[in-house]
């Protein structure tokens, strides 16, 4: 929700962590993790040379990036993770004149703080499942280079796949281990009626939040059919596929990577690891591949995707190496023109007042999901049918921002996952226009903000708390910072 204050304090401190942790979490892939084995000394740290930074917001000059900074229980930080946190911000577009060195800092020490007392509190993070993350992250990560390992390693700055699949590895873990115990704190957290009533009624009136425009919007989907004959084909080029690789001992590998329409896989013929105890890929696709032996190939299988065959690479107990062959039957262009024909005739309905836009909806959209519900949109934030305004995907926004309320849009044309084409049509349906907090109103909203205050507090507490009863030792310049947390224990 969007909120408009003059000097609201503690939502205004709440918005900022948020953003600040949110932008961490990106930065997987920058930060490195360490595990010490014994407490450092004086000679242990090598610090950087720098500028003074009594004044947090003055600018910071590295003139050596190297040596420890900081040990926060069993785990450091180092002074080239400051920097390249803020080089992988930078490489995303974040303006990083709003954060300053000193602010970064703070926030990876207190990622290091939840880690160390995840582990005094015996919070286990599965190995395994870990590795699964990897591989799912490194699958995303190739998506966006076309798939190409090399690039993504000079991306990074890696020699090969295992330092770059180590390194995340061990990020991975800290900060799962550090996730478990910030939800660990607050998992019993609850708010009541008359807490929110004195969080709301403590804000001065003319410092109350206003919440933005929130839109309702419904819609219609045609999706071009596909013919039986394409579904048929490409099943038997899959069929074929299988045999070659069954009877004639041909390459799965290689013709995962000259024929899978995969683009998050190909180029590594294929691959995926799947893990029993963590749900990804689509249905399907993890039926087949956990009823199958070690070695086995698939016959030719269905999901949303298109059609797959699998094969079985490795067994490791809860663990399954698989690779796949996808191919992805297309509409001819005579099924594309029929369904854009076919929305058409639905949106004359509906503009000539036949039929309501929800019962239309119902009767003739091609998207499950949203079909019941006469096509009303769900916000995947906050899983109700409100969209904030100057919130909302960019898409969406450009496609509705110029229609009255109950006007029906022009017919928009998009691809769905797999590139194939879909048409569309939009409506909004409901309004809420700006305006300052009601209690009555706007209760879930005040109670959501109110629970984070709460949440908010509680993590403060513990804080205090541990950062008294646990070894800190912060080096050189980044003792002259003003922290929020009370890092040097003065």
């Amino acid at each position: 929700m969007q909120l408009k204050t003059n000097n609201l304090k503690f939502i205004t401190n709440l918005k900022y962590l948020t953003f600040l942790g949110l932008l961490l979490v990106n930065v997987h892939l920058s930060v490195a993790q360490e595990i010490i084995e014994d407490e450092p000394t004086p000679s242990d740290s090598t610090v950087v040379e720098t500028t003074k930074m009594k004044d947090s917001t003055a600018a910071y000059q590295a003139r050596k990036v190297d040596g420890v900074a900081a040990v926060v229980g069993d785990y450091i930080v180092l002074d080239s993770d400051v920097n390249r946190a803020f080089r992988q911000l930078e490489a995303q577009g974040v303006n990083t004149k709003e954060i300053t060195r000193c602010q970064l800092f703070g926030k990876l020490l207190e990622d290091k703080l939840y880690a160390h007392q995840a582990v005094q509190d015996s919070i286990v993070v599965s190995d395994a499942e870990i590795r699964s993350k990897v591989d799912y992250q490194i699958e995303q990560f190739l998506q966006q280079v076309d798939g190409s390992m090399e690039r993504l390693l000079k991306l990074y700055g890696k020699e090969d796949e295992k330092s770059l699949r180590d390194e995340m590895f061990e990020i991975n873990k800290s900060n799962e281990l550090s996730a478990k115990e910030q939800e660990n704190i607050i998992k019993d957290l609850e708010i009541t009626p008359e807490e929110v009533r004195i969080f709301f009624n403590k804000i001065p009136k003319d410092q109350r939040p206003t919440f933005g425009t929130e839109l309702k919007v419904a819609q219609i989907v045609a999706i071009p059919k596909i013919s039986e004959e394409e579904k048929q084909r490409v099943i038997n080029r899959l069929k074929e596929f299988k045999e070659d690789i069954v009877e004639n001992g041909a390459s799965f590998r290689s013709k995962a990577v000259l024929y899978s329409e995969d683009p998050g896989s190909a180029s590594r013929g294929g691959r995926y690891t799947l893990n029993k105890k963590q749900p990804r890929m689509a249905k399907e696709f993890r039926q087949v591949a956990f009823s199958m032996q070690e070695g086995e190939v698939s016959d030719p299988f269905e999901t949303e995707f298109g059609y797959h065959i699998l094969k079985v690479d490795k067994i490791r107990g809860q663990e399954y190496d698989v690779s796949h062959i996808l191919l992805i039957p297309k509409p001819s262009q005579k099924e594309i023109d029929e369904a854009r024909e076919r929305l058409e005739k639905i949106r004359k309905r509906i503009v000539d007042g036949d039929i309501s836009f929800a019962d239309a909806a119902r009767e003739a959209s091609d998207e499950k999901e949203t079909r019941a519900d006469g096509g009303q949109l769900i916000n995947p934030q906050t899983q109700d049918y409100n969209f904030e305004l100057t919130r909302m995907d960019t898409e969406l926004y450009t496609q509705i921002q110029n229609l009255k309320d109950g006007e029906v849009s022009q017919i928009f044309t998009e691809q769905d996952r797999t590139g194939k084409p879909k048409f569309k049509i939009l409506m909004v349906t409901g309004r809420i226009d700006e305006h300052k907090a009601d209690f009555a109103r706007d209760y879930l909203k005040i109670k959501d903000l109110a629970l984070e205050e709460k949440k908010l507090k509680t993590i403060e507490e513990w804080q205090k708390e541990k950062i008294n009863d646990t070894y800190i030792k912060i080096n050189g310049d980044y003792r002259n910072c003003e922290f929020s947390s009370n890092w040097l224990k003065k």
